[in-house]
Formats: structure tokens, sequence, C-alpha cells
């Protein structure tokens, strides 16, 4: 990073919250939008919630639009974080694929998964008239699917996967099961039988 840059970083407006003010507040929101939706989620709730002044909201929001889209991003920025820990512990391909689902099983559990997912929550409220978020959530749905792919053919490559599987239906049934798990996990399912789904699935690269 150069001088100016670090410059512009070290020195901000006054009373603008600090970045990892602004992750903090971001946190509280996804919680917000995750239970309420967009729509039902008033900017009172919010900045409540986020534990800001409305005068430190609104030099770092222009309104709520802008904090639902920085919401999001900071959901699949923490949620990425999450898949990528857990990747990088796995052994080949197939238990790559393994690791993926339970990380999607995991968060369908408990006070997550009664939340449920923004991704989702956005798909169903926004996603058929707001650009921007429609935009947002095929991005994240196709890079999810993409990385299921490439860690099916890791796994071919690897010898864990048969070559016989489809790397591509394969890779969208997937997609479809790990979303249907975070729906599901709004009715509050059982440990036993979200890992269940998991293990059932991964017959599909047995084939």
């Amino acid at each position: 990073m150069d001088n100016s840059s670090s410059l512009r970083h070290a020195v901000r407006a006054p009373g603008r919250p600090r970045e990892f003010e602004i992750d903090d507040a971001l946190d509280k929101a996804i919680v917000v939008f995750c239970e309420r939706g967009y729509h039902a989620a008033s900017i009172s709730e919010l900045k409540d919630a986020m534990g800001l002044a409305a005068g430190s909201l609104y030099k770092a929001f222009k309104d709520k639009k802008a904090i639902f889209l920085a919401a999001f991003d900071r959901y699949k920025q923490v949620r990425n974080a999450v898949l990528d820990r857990e990747l990088q512990k796995g052994a080949d391909g197939r238990d790559k694929v393994l690791r993926m689902l339970g990380v999607y099983a995991e968060a369908s559990l408990g006070d997550m998964g009664q939340r449920g997912c923004l991704v989702i929550g956005t798909a169903v409220e926004l996603g058929a008239y707001d650009a921007e978020a429609a935009e947002r959530v095929h991005l994240s749905m196709s890079l999810t699917e993409e990385l299921l792919r490439a860690l099916i053919r890791e796994g071919q490559a690897d010898g864990s996967i048969p070559p016989s599987v489809n790397a591509q239906s394969t890779a969208r049934l997937l997609l479809s099961l790990i979303y249907g798990l975070r729906v599901l996990g709004k009715t509050q399912p059982e440990p036993e039988q979200a890992y269940c789904v998991v293990e059932t699935a991964m017959k599909l690269l047995d084939r």
C-alpha cells in the first residue's frame, strides 16, 4: 500500500464510523434483514440494532437500500470465509464436497437456520424486480455452483470421484440441495435430519 493510500485509510471524516465498527453494525443488520425481510425492516429497527446514531448511519449509508446491499455483501464475505476455512481442511475433491455440504447443513440448524439465508430471502423478495439485488443473487448462486463443479472435477482428477459423474448436472443438483437445506432450516430440523440429507447426497458421487 502506498503512502497516499495509507493516509486515506488513517484519516476519516469526523463522525464517520471506523471500518470495524461498520462491519460489526452490518453483522447486526444482517440479523434484522434475515428475520424481517427487506420491506418489513424499518430504518428505526436497523438503527437500533446496528448501534449507530442517526448521523453516523446516514454518513455511512444514504438509505435503507444502501444498508441492505452492504449487509448482503458482508453476509457473503463472512459465509465465504467460513467455507474457505473448511475447504482448506479437505483431503481430496470428494472430501471437500462433503465439507461444503456440511457447512450448509450446519447453517441450517439452530438460530442461524431459523433466521434463514439472506441469499434466498433476497431472491424471493427482491429478485424479480430489483436489478442490483438480482445481480447479487445471480452472482452468488453462480459462484457456488461453479465451486461445486470445480470440486467434483478435482475429485475426478485425484480419483476420489468416478469419472462417470456428470460434474455440471451434479453441481446443479447439489446447489438445489444446499439451498433447500437452508429453507428447511426455517422448520428447525434435528441435526440428524440435516446430516442425513448430506450423507444421501454424497451417494450422487458414487455413480
